[in-house]
């Protein structure tokens, strides 16, 4: 009996210990959209990478951006894929823990989509355009091409909220909206006898629409683990831009989606506009620091380099994994 238990213990001396160093890194993160954009997270779940960089990844949901920053600042989540208003909002307000370590798309990419009837960008006046909510990407969109055709955002149109992407085709589809501001079912729209009245994407209008966010605070605590994240987020954006097959499966799950033609169409649309490098512009910053400046002279006082913190991007960089994931192509 004696010699069982000496067994068994020098098995659990032997066994355990290894458990517990393959035991793999915890991190919490949010998205804001189920949007090709924030897409990245989810390719590296379904190839393994999380697992291969030994990452425990959680990924949840919250459909505004200022939610998903106040859970950040109460410690809820470590990183995020989000849009850059609600980080600025709050870097503005006072929670200048924020930094942005990596951005995915530095510019907007929705459509105006609208009934047939509506033939022309002017015929808008007096029309219910949808949006997501007030304050979201596509409102802001929404606004900038109103103004460029010399509409008046503010009393031309009447803005609805719908609450997410799929509400925007929903909502246009029963009628509630006589157009909508639309980006990852926009041509799931046009399919059904809707057309692209205004095609957002050929504007290329500056403005951070998804980046890579977590706090100073995270980084000090645990510097080698967004590393890891930031490594696989790397690796994911690899087969995002050169694996279509890989890429399309991913996204006809997450976005529910199987129509092929509708998948490359949004696709398309998207990947012309992404990062494949994560490059943070500040311009893309700037301009929503300008648009929070309206209502916050606060946000005049504030550079877009405060908020952009390169040191995994220049990691990547020097230690040649960037190169080897694209060959040296920049």
């Amino acid at each position: 009996m004696r010699v069982q238990k000496s067994a068994v213990l020098c098995f659990l001396f032997v066994v355990l210990p290894f458990d517990g160093a393959a035991a793999a890194d915890k991190l919490v993160g949010i998205h804001s959209a189920i949007a090709i954009s924030q897409s990245l997270p989810w390719i590296a779940r379904e190839t393994g990478i999380f697992r291969k960089h030994n990452l425990d990844f959680d990924l949840v949901l919250m459909r505004s951006a200022g939610t998903a920053a106040a859970a950040m600042v109460g410690g809820e989540t470590d990183v995020g894929l989000i849009g850059g208003i609600g980080i600025l909002s709050a870097y503005v307000q006072g929670a200048q823990d924020f930094v942005i370590v990596g951005a995915v798309k530095n510019i907007l990419t929705h459509s105006i989509v609208a009934k047939p009837e509506i033939k022309r960008p002017e015929d808008l006046k007096g029309k219910s355009i949808g949006v997501n909510r007030l304050g979201s990407n596509n409102h802001y969109f929404a606004i900038q091409v109103l103004q460029r055709i010399g509409l008046d955002p503010a009393k031309d149109v009447i803005f609805r909220q719908t609450g997410g992407d799929s509400a925007d085709l929903i909502a246009l589809l029963n009628g509630s909206v006589d157009a909508s501001a639309m980006l990852t079912y926009g041509q799931n729209a046009v399919a059904q006898g809707f057309h692209y009245l205004i095609y957002g994407p050929d504007l290329r209008i500056p403005y951070a629409a998804a980046a890579f966010v977590t706090r100073r605070s995270v980084i000090a605590r645990k510097p080698q683990v967004i590393g890891q994240f930031m490594r696989s987020m790397a690796e994911a954006s690899k087969i995002f831009h050169t694996d279509r097959e890989t890429t399309f499966k991913v996204l006809a799950k997450y976005l529910r989606v199987n129509d092929r033609k509708i998948l490359e169409t949004s696709y398309n649309n998207e990947v012309k506009a992404m990062e494949p490098r994560f490059d943070a512009r500040p311009e893309a910053l700037q301009a929503i620091l300008d648009e929070l400046a309206v209502n916050d002279p606060r946000a005049k006082k504030v550079q877009p380099q405060q908020l952009i913190d390169r040191r995994y991007l220049e990691e990547m960089d020097r230690s040649g994994f960037f190169d080897s994931l694209w060959g040296g192509k920049r």
